[in-house]
């Protein structure tokens, strides 16, 4: 019996493009449900810096027009994966990030340049692009939210894929105006509250989770969440409408790119059993940052700077934890007014606060190897991937208690640290007592040198491979293809 294959569509792809942890999860993905008997194939866009990585490409499929635009879908492999590429120079050729210029801009065509690529992902997927057909289509956010409209009204029933549509973060649900519909080349009938309508316009989000046959989200507790008006950002009627369709899978690392045995970004390697070889990659993070050397905790956030994730709210703990005997080495890039204020904090601190604006792959890995603690504030927060690289390199996380951090990490309290499971701090509300109380708890339970080793242990032991998370996809797709 041939393996079930599987269509994943999303706008990035880790290590070919990322700006955030959707690409970590669509690129691992594959690895993952493969020992499962499943197939999995990723499409992406093909940006300039996606066509230069790939070798031995070849064209399977040519639209003269793909909503207006000449297109060609390109066959490869990557990473010996199975790869297929969006080649529409129109919409992808172009300086700039996936999703905005070089200035920070929105691309005034993104919800025409991500429709096409939904578009060509159901072609795809129904095998109308020179490939065989697949069993199901998973799309992952609203930049492939119309490819289960897209099969709905434009493949036959009879043998269309089944569709999944997965939220890696509500907040974000490619809204257009009404005018937006005319260019999509969706029938009459796909105008409705039942189809990609919402609010007098087209809600590309909005129309993958009204279409798709199963939703899934990257955590059992963000799925519990975006069912309550706080966190489903306006579509918690439909989540609460459809939610035989819902559940929550918490996503897993890749431990080959995350690994403190072998992580060539680490001067020095460790494990759980040998904890202390940590303190040469802390000193490399102190120099890196421009830190004064110290043995007090040193904490660190890499993060998006904006209100989401709590970074207003880290602006006004500084000075406390700078007054508790901290530190902090912070790697983030966001809100011009948040990357301002800790500029103002790391003034008022210096050698004690290092700011890094922007994003560096490397250095993020030896922040986690060296630092002693990883602050992530977020007031909501589907999954989080910074949590899980934090318990695999013994850098404890402090999380707010909510979605997948609170499905992740175990808080320190008295019953967890006595049965050894704890593997972090946990906090509630999201406000400056909230947070400092927190930060004055790691700080004790670091002056316990017995009780935190045991905390970055119990972390690191657990289990957050792509093992388990991976099982629960294939078993979502089988049963999606057997009800077909």
């Amino acid at each position: 019996m041939s393996p079930l294959s599987v269509l994943s569509v999303a706008s990035e792809c880790w290590p070919l493009v990322k700006t955030g942890g959707l690409a970590d999860v669509v690129g691992a993905l594959p690895a993952a449900v493969a020992p499962h008997d499943v197939a999995m194939t990723a499409f992406i866009p093909g940006y300039p810096a996606v066509l230069r990585a790939l070798e031995r490409k070849r064209t399977v499929h040519r639209y003269a027009s793909l909503l207006g635009a000449p297109a060609r879908i390109l066959a490869c492999r990557h990473e010996d994966r199975p790869l297929l590429v969006l080649d529409a120079p129109a919409y992808f050729d172009r300086d700039g990030g996936p999703y905005s210029d070089a200035m920070g801009r929105d691309w005034l065509d993104n919800g025409l340049r991500f429709a096409a690529l939904a578009k060509a992902a159901a072609d795809i997927a129904s095998g109308q692009a020179g490939v065989k057909p697949f069993d199901v289509l998973h799309a992952h956010d609203w930049q492939a939210g119309l490819a289960p409209a897209y099969l709905v009204y434009t493949q036959d029933p009879s043998t269309r894929p089944a569709s999944v549509m997965t939220i890696h973060n509500m907040a974000f649900q490619g809204y257009f105006g009404a005018d937006f519909f005319h260019r999509l080349e969706l029938p009459p009938t796909a105008w409705s509250i039942d189809g990609v309508e919402y609010h007098g316009g087209v809600g590309m989000l909005k129309a993958g989770l009204m279409l798709a046959d199963a939703i899934t989200t990257v955590s059992p507790g963000y799925a519990e969440e975006i069912r309550k008006p706080e966190f489903g950002m306006g579509l918690e009627g439909l989540i609460n409408g459809r939610q035989d369709r819902l559940s929550g899978i918490v996503n897993g690392i890749d431990t080959r790119e995350w690994n403190a045995r072998t992580d060539p970004a680490l001067p020095a390697h460790y494990s759980a059993e040998t904890l202390e070889d940590r303190a040469a990659n802390k000193r490399a993070v102190e120099a890196a940052f421009g830190l004064e050397p110290g043995n007090g905790p040193l904490f660190t956030v890499i993060s998006r700077l904006t209100w989401q994730k709590g970074m207003d709210v880290l602006l006004e703990v500084l000075d406390h934890l700078v007054g508790l005997g901290g530190r902090l080495a912070l790697l983030g890039t966001g809100d011009s007014a948040i990357e301002a204020g800790l500029h103002a904090a790391a003034a008022r601190h210096p050698g004690r606060i290092g700011i890094r604006i922007g994003y560096d792959e490397p250095l993020a890995h030896l922040m986690q190897g060296g630092c002693d603690a990883i602050l992530i504030p977020s007031r909501f927060e589907p999954c989080g991937l910074t949590q899980l690289y934090g318990l695999a390199y013994g850098c404890v996380p402090v999380v707010a208690r909510t979605g997948g951090l609170g499905d992740t990490v175990v808080d320190a309290n008295v019953a967890a640290l006595a049965a050894g499971a704890a593997t972090g701090i946990q906090f509630s509300p999201v406000s400056y007592e909230g947070l400092s109380d927190a930060i004055t708890r790691t700080v004790r339970l670091f002056a316990d040198r017995e009780t935190w080793v045991q905390i970055q242990r119990s972390g690191m032991l657990t289990d957050f491979s792509w093992a388990k998370s991976g099982r629960a996809y294939a078993a979502l797709y089988r049963r999606l293809k057997e009800h077909a």
